[in-house]
């Protein structure tokens, strides 16, 4: 191959500011790799890698500092012709992600990653590098566990898709398990549970299902009999109900926005609390409500969900005090 022409000023200055972020974006590059990359020879990437190690931004004072400069693993340039940025100077004021923030990002990316529906998968990919470069600092390793339900997540996605049924086990909120066979019509989040609304064949009704709750998730080959045409899915995953229970509870006036999706009535007691009444299915979603706001909430009525609560608890403390394996009945559970 025929040596090129040496690079001139302003061609240089156009490598300079395409390698910068080419040795950014892939970390330890051989010459011979960038060189192939830009379509140009070995020695002009060694001399425009030279040329970077000379170049910065002058700070405040306008002469150039340490920290001002570029610079490169010297050895691992010399010894193996390898290139490796090892200080990298802000060529503009643009606002950068701190390490935190970084992290957070890149934990959301590699959940996203891991949902079925995100099929292009180099796009975050793509993303969770740039990141990673990009932050003012190094982001703390993270993540994400793939849970069992992901797995039963994306079962159930195809029998939506392909318009089949699906068999599994399920304990509801009372720990009851019975085995279901469902038309499933539609899959939803909300806060960081995932549910599945169907034709459930045992209950002949609409019914949601959680994730979480579901063991031995199977697609079959039989076709859905229900369409979601054919049914009325509530915009709502749970509404009120007739046979919906009423519990009484104290808490302060400024928390109310944390169960208003249960306040059925209020009443001010106090300048600063308050007695609302509260819409539940069962006893068991109010002892996951407390749960979840401890020393918020004090259940005042009727005399059974007291008693539900405070045995929760009294069962909650006895398993600080005995080390035993917890047994298979979750309290907590709704």
């Amino acid at each position: 191959m025929s040596e090129r022409e040496p690079l001139q000023g302003r061609d240089k200055l156009a490598l300079l500011l395409s390698l910068v972020p080419y040795l950014m974006e892939h970390g330890q590059v051989s010459v011979s790799d960038a060189a192939a990359y830009f379509g140009l020879e070995p020695e002009q990437i060694r001399e425009a890698v030279r040329l970077i190690a000379v170049s910065g931004v002058p700070g405040e004072t306008d002469a150039y500092q340490p920290d001002d400069l570029f610079d490169i693993d010297w050895d691992l340039f010399l010894d193996r012709d390898e290139i490796v940025l090892t200080h990298l100077v802000v060529l503009d004021d643009s606002p950068r992600f701190s390490s935190r923030e970084a992290a957070a990002l890149i934990a959301g990316l590699q959940y996203l990653s891991a949902l079925p529906e995100q099929a292009d998968r180099q796009v975050i990919g793509s993303l969770l590098s740039k990141l990673s470069i990009g932050a003012s600092a190094r982001p703390s390793e993270v993540a994400v566990e793939e849970r069992t339900s992901d797995a039963d997540l994306t079962t159930v996605r195809s029998a939506v898709a392909a318009g089949t049924q699906v068999e599994f086990d399920y304990v509801n909120a009372r720990g009851e398990r019975e085995h279901r066979r469902v038309d499933p019509l539609r899959i939803e989040s909300l806060d960081d549970e995932w549910y599945l609304r169907g034709w459930c064949h045992t209950r002949a009704a609409v019914r949601t299902f959680r994730f979480d709750r579901m063991t031995g998730v199977q697609a079959t080959e039989r076709p859905i009999s229900h369409h979601a045409g054919d049914v009325i899915l509530p915009d709502a995953l749970f509404e009120a109900s007739d046979a919906d229970l009423h519990v009484d509870v104290e808490l302060a006036a400024d928390s109310l926005p944390l169960i208003a999706d249960y306040i059925a009535s209020t009443e001010r007691i106090e300048d600063d609390r308050v007695r609302a009444t509260l819409r539940v299915a069962h006893y068991h979603r109010l002892k996951r409500l407390v749960a979840g706001l401890p020393g918020v909430i004090t259940v005042v009525g009727p005399p059974a969900a007291r008693a539900q609560v405070a045995e929760w608890s009294e069962e909650a403390l006895a398993r600080y005090e005995d080390p035993s394996p917890a047994s298979s009945g979750d309290p907590g559970v709704s």
